[in-house]
């Protein structure tokens, strides 16, 4: 790599999730130019091998994870914000136009390396997930500072993957009341985790989202990770007045479907809603 900035990373774990799911369905994501496949990858936890002679920041032995996104040439990209460029190509590695990290080694520039203490190398591959999570919750944050005063106390997660239970452990951690919402009904793995972090599981299957909402909500805060615009949609029914709603999910397909859109619209406005999204984050969250 130029200027002797390159890191030999051997790779130890990289996760697997809906993201890559959907790119081998084909429903987006693009191959790095010149080549017909592109390797998937983007939740990465590795070791330095070797570093070359500029590089200070990592050294052989460190533990580290990557970012994903890669800068483009807008004035966000160039301050360090990639995950907020306005470029209308995107590079993500594992993703879009470059080459992910399920190989058994990778390149790369210690700008995008963020360590992992070896204390947390059991845990080290959730790195990279976490980041959004945390990403949301900041800037629903900094967002909600135009009310002057926000002191969310309920929360709702939709999904129980690995985003939504890492999302429902942040916001426990942060003091809320938490109701994560998933499909499968119990006994489960995923209810007993989110009993374990304090959070209170719910089924879809036996209980409707707008239910749910009656007996734990309103939500000042709900933090959508399902991949469903079906549920992303039912989120907005569900925010209390001044609430926010964080949505996560890709949906790279055409499904259509039938909503109260002047009502959704119209409490919105008259409640001071607000929505936004949280991709890939850049290293401030790792």
């Amino acid at each position: 790599m130029a200027h002797g900035r390159g890191v030999l990373v051997q790779v130890i774990r990289v996760g697997v999730d809906g993201t890559d799911k959907e790119i081998n369905a084909a429903e987006y994501g693009a191959a790095p130019p010149g080549y017909d496949f592109l390797v998937i990858g983007h939740e990465s936890f590795g070791r330095v091998v070797e570093v070359g002679p500029q590089v200070t920041e990592v050294k052989p032995g460190d533990f580290v994870s990557a970012t994903v996104r890669r800068p483009g040439s807008s004035l966000y990209d160039q301050i360090g914000h990639y995950d907020m460029t306005t470029d209308d190509t995107y590079y993500e590695r594992g993703i879009n136009l470059l080459h992910g990290f399920l190989t058994e080694y990778y390149v790369d520039e210690p700008e995008y390396l963020v360590r992992v203490p070896p204390g947390l190398a059991s845990v080290g591959v959730l790195m990279e997930p976490l980041s959004i999570i945390e990403k949301g919750i900041v800037q629903a944050f900094e967002i909600q500072r135009r009310l002057r005063l926000w002191r969310p106390r309920r929360a709702a997660v939709m999904g129980a993957g690995a985003i939504g239970l890492l999302a429902a452990l942040a916001l426990r951690l942060r003091g809320l009341d938490v109701a994560l919402f998933a499909r499968t009904p119990p006994p489960c793995l995923k209810k007993d985790l989110s009993e374990m972090i304090g959070a209170r599981y719910v089924s879809t299957e036996k209980t409707t989202i707008h239910d749910a909402a009656k007996n734990y909500g309103p939500f000042d805060l709900v933090f959508e990770a399902t991949g469903s615009s079906r549920i992303a949609f039912q989120s907005m029914e569900v925010l209390n007045k001044n609430g926010i709603l964080v949505l996560t999910s890709i949906t790279g397909g055409t499904k259509k479907i039938e909503i109260p859109a002047d009502e959704i619209n119209l409490r919105f406005v008259l409640d001071n809603k607000a929505m936004f999204r949280t991709v890939n984050a850049n290293r401030d969250y790792f």
